[in-house]
């Protein structure tokens, strides 16, 4: 358990320090250790709500959050992520799409160009993928910004801070929705609930973790470096997630 919460307390750090919360290497770090793949999205999900929490309350005091023009994203997104979390899965299934969600995820982070609100195309783009990411968030236990940034890069929905915010209050709000969905599901099987509540140190790592991430994005290194070396890892986590699965 010790080793499983330093590389969560990593992960955190990392993801933290360009805006993400990390469910997605979460899952994968829990996968590879050989936890049941049915409480991954409990144990991800209740680690995303500690990070994003911290970022989301950082960037509201900031000013930064687009309130107005996040609602109807998440209006879309979060009764999908509901409902996602609800879906009973395979474990070969999850891997798949956790590992092939991940590769885009990280390829997306690697291509990110980052551009000014006044590049504005595609309009409809965010709020025509709000509920596909939503749905996949919720099955696959995670908050789903981290797909959702590098789409709002991509149309030039916001300036980069801002986007960062939203990307932020985006995984706050799914993850919760997606752990309403989970433990609906795990409802019938209260022993699982018993070995999602057994991982309850890496909640901690996690916090500690998102602080001092928090603090590295603002402070020592450029996003663009944190951005990539993320995009990396979650590359490498991909790839071993998709071995597991097709061995399995």
């Amino acid at each position: 358990m010790l080793g499983l919460a330093l590389l969560f307390a990593l992960t955190a750090a990392l993801y933290a320090s360009v805006g993400f919360a990390g469910g997605s290497t979460y899952n994968a770090l829990l996968a590879l250790a050989g936890v049941d793949h049915r409480v991954f999205p409990v144990v991800a999900l209740v680690c995303n709500l500690v990070v994003a929490t911290g970022g989301t309350i950082r960037f509201a005091r900031a000013g930064l959050v687009p309130w107005r023009r996040l609602a109807p994203l998440l209006a879309l997104s979060v009764p999908a992520a509901w409902i996602g979390g609800m879906v009973p899965v395979s474990k070969q299934l999850f891997l798949l799409l956790l590992g092939c969600s991940l590769i885009v995820a990280a390829l997306l982070l690697l291509l990110q160009q980052e551009r000014e609100a006044e590049e504005r195309r595609w309009p409809l783009l965010g709020p025509a993928l709000a509920a596909p990411i939503g749905l996949l968030s919720g099955i696959v236990g995670i908050g789903g910004g981290i797909f959702l940034a590098p789409v709002l890069h991509l149309i030039g929905w916001e300036r980069t801070k801002r986007v960062a915010a939203a990307a932020s209050v985006f995984i706050l709000a799914n993850s919760l929705a997606g752990l309403g969905g989970q433990l609906t599901k795990l409802a019938g099987s209260p022993e699982l609930v018993d070995v999602a509540l057994a991982y309850w140190p890496l909640v901690l790592s996690v916090l500690v973790g998102g602080q001092i991430g928090s603090r590295i994005g603002i402070e020592l290194l450029p996003a663009a470096w944190l951005r990539r070396l993320t995009g990396l890892l979650i590359l490498y986590v991909a790839v071993r997630l998709l071995l597991q699965a097709w061995s399995a």
